[in-house]
């Protein structure tokens, strides 16, 4: 009899038949509710009240709003957007955005250029300000990327148990607005093949760098003065002597050559015709071809000192820049003392070209100040570059969110894009964020008068973080395993305001629902929930709904041994008990004890439930429609 009353357990749900074990239910530590969960809209479409509208008919109660892609973000009618927050009231649902993703450092195809990176961060603040229509009186959540096109500019890889090894860089030159890759070498002159990591290789090429153009600013200043000197022999007596008066005479002769022709060729006029007077027509021929060729070789050095100019003034900049940036006071006082004993001769030299022996002199000081101060960082990691501009960008964006909105402004927080792809990383993304932050609190003190204790709690609050799962899962193709998972998030976890789940086996972005692939999921949201514990948890699995056409929610709902009921009570979706005589399965149908099994089906093989290959429909217990 007791046979008989077990003779249908119900249906394993889902694609894992161990999650009805009472075993596997019990072992499962991790519990995450319905409520906790947000389906995601179909970024495709621009009609999003209609996509709303649909998962709110399916059950859902948290959805995450699509607009992803710019050009169908800028589709989307403010109307929708007013419409949308009339059905959240309606239903008591919650929402959340994904705003477009533009890259916010302001790197192109072309380059990096400040200008690209003010138009980007126009796009995400219609992005941001338009969001405020989901939700007026609250703090929507609005994911935004770090990086959108720029690849991994610190590439890593598992090296040993628990080491890494850094084995390509990209550095960037600020100055060109170009970005190169930086691989470790082994030194073998100094270091006997030591193999030098990715900063070191950087700081060497900066200072190589660095010394190569002070030595070309050196020898371009050399042949200018050696110009000079050939000038000057032409003056020489017969000994080879040049007197202070020779000099003169040369300077106001190349003055007037520069200057105004018809004095110079009155000069020249009155030479001929002094010599001749004394030495004859072949001597003051000779002496006026003599002047002539000092003229074009004065010519010859002030070319040359022109372009060793040029490049002293580049270096320069660069030098005085990178010390304000690093506050090196030493050097920018080494610098000012040049500028102030030598400004006037660069000036004078640029309204008189004549004057080009005292910029001579000046090139020769210049140089031995460059060359006595720190090399400055030409070429710096690319990331560090990166983060300061993305910083400009998410900074600025909260500041304007604040202006505008106040205490219902939205909340920006910062998704780590697909590992492989720039400041996907949690040691970046946690930098990025501390340095946005700072940022917005030294604009809301310098330009709102706020207090800097109220300025920093505002920059917690405005900015953070979206963790996706499934995006850093992948750094699994560069060796690391779930335990390296579990640090990444443990070093992100205190910044994470939202999470974003997909599953995947480390490869590749396939955004299969939680379950079906390998992302440790369960203890990188233990490390989380030390820190927030009410964290929104999106299902984003735009690939799975291409290729399969199913909500990814009952597998997710399994996967995380969710509780059925909203009190987090037992059952939950995956848990099968069975004990002694009694029996009872909660398969898709709902409760069924045997009795009632006879009493709603009968006896003959057609009535049985479709799962058991009879013809007997019944409705999905999310949504209410009817199973065929």
């Amino acid at each position: 009899m007791s046979d008989n009353l077990n003779f249908y357990p119900g249906a394993d749900y889902g694609l894992n038949p161990s999650h009805g074990d009472m075993e596997y239910a019990a072992s499962s530590h991790y519990q995450v509710s319905v409520g906790d969960l947000s389906l995601t809209t179909d970024a495709r479409s621009a009609n999003q009240l209609k996509e709303v509208y649909n998962k709110i008919n399916a059950g859902v109660k948290n959805i995450e709003v699509q607009g992803v892609k710019a050009d169908v973000l800028e589709s989307i009618p403010d109307q929708h957007l007013t419409e949308i927050n009339r059905l959240k009231k309606l239903t008591g649902m919650n929402l959340t955005f994904h705003g477009p993703i533009v890259e916010p450092t302001g790197f192109s195809q072309q380059g990096w250029s400040e200008e690209q990176r003010e138009q980007n961060e126009e796009q995400m603040w219609s992005a941001l300000d338009r969001s405020n229509k989901l939700d007026p009186n609250g703090n929507i959540v609005v994911t935004f990327h770090s990086t959108a096109s720029l690849p991994e500019m610190n590439t890593r890889i598992k090296k040993g148990k628990n080491g890494e090894e850094t084995v390509e860089m990209m550095a960037f030159n600020e100055r060109s607005g170009k970005m190169a890759p930086i691989s470790p070498n082994k030194e073998y002159l100094l270091k006997e093949g030591v193999k030098l990591s990715p900063k070191e290789e950087i700081d060497r090429v900066n200072k190589e760098s660095w010394n190569s153009q002070i030595s070309d600013i050196g020898l371009t200043t050399s042949k200018a003065q050696e110009a000079v000197h050939h000038a000057l022999r032409y003056k020489a007596d017969e000994e080879g002597r040049i007197d202070t008066h020779a000099k003169q005479d040369l300077k106001k002769y190349y003055e007037k050559f520069r200057k105004n022709s018809e004095k110079y060729e009155h000069m020249l006029k009155q030479e001929y015709e002094g010599v001749k007077e004394t030495l004859g027509d072949e001597i003051a021929q000779s002496s006026i071809n003599k002047t002539q060729k000092a003229m074009e070789d004065l010519t010859y050095a002030d070319a040359h000192i022109r372009g060793s100019y040029l490049q002293f003034q580049e270096m320069f900049n660069i030098a005085y820049a990178n010390a304000e940036k690093d506050n090196n006071k030493k050097t920018i006082s080494k610098l000012n003392k040049f500028k102030d004993n030598h400004a006037h001769i660069i000036k004078n030299y640029q309204e008189d070209p004549s004057k080009v022996m005292d910029l001579i002199k000046t090139m020769r000081v210049g140089q031995n100040v460059l060359g006595k101060i720190k090399a400055p960082k030409l070429y710096r990691p690319m990331n560090e570059f990166a983060i300061d501009k993305a910083a400009d960008t998410f900074s600025n964006l909260a500041m304007r969110s604040y202006k505008k909105h106040k205490n219902n402004a939205p909340i920006i927080s910062i998704e780590n894009p697909p590992a492989g792809g720039g400041l996907s990383r949690a040691e970046d993304l946690r930098e990025l964020v501390k340095v946005s932050r700072k940022k917005f609190v030294k604009n809301a003190t310098n330009n709102l008068g706020m207090s800097e204790d109220v300025a920093k709690k505002q920059a917690e609050k405005l900015i953070g973080i979206t963790w996706d799962v499934g995006h850093i899962n992948m750094i699994k193709k560069f060796g690391y395993d779930d335990k390296d998972l579990k640090k990444e998030t443990k070093k992100i976890a205190p910044y994470v305001k939202h999470v974003h789940f997909s599953d995947n086996f480390g490869m590749d972005h396939t955004e299969l629902p939680m379950g079906m692939g390998n992302v440790p999921t369960e203890k990188m949201l233990k490390e989380i929930s030390k820190f927030n514990k009410d964290t929104r948890k999106v299902i984003e699995t735009g690939n799975w709904y291409q290729h399969f056409k199913t909500s990814p929610l009952p597998a997710t709902l399994q996967t995380f041994n969710s509780p059925i009921y909203s009190m987090q009570m037992a059952p939950s979706w995956n848990q099968v008990q069975s004990s002694g005589e009694q029996s009872s399965y909660f398969s898709g149908y709902g409760t069924m004890l045997p009795e009632n099994h006879f009493n709603t089906y009968g006896a003959g093989f057609s009535n049985l439930p479709p799962e058991l290959g009879g013809q007997t429909g019944g409705r999905s217990r999310m949504s209410g429609t009817p199973i065929e």
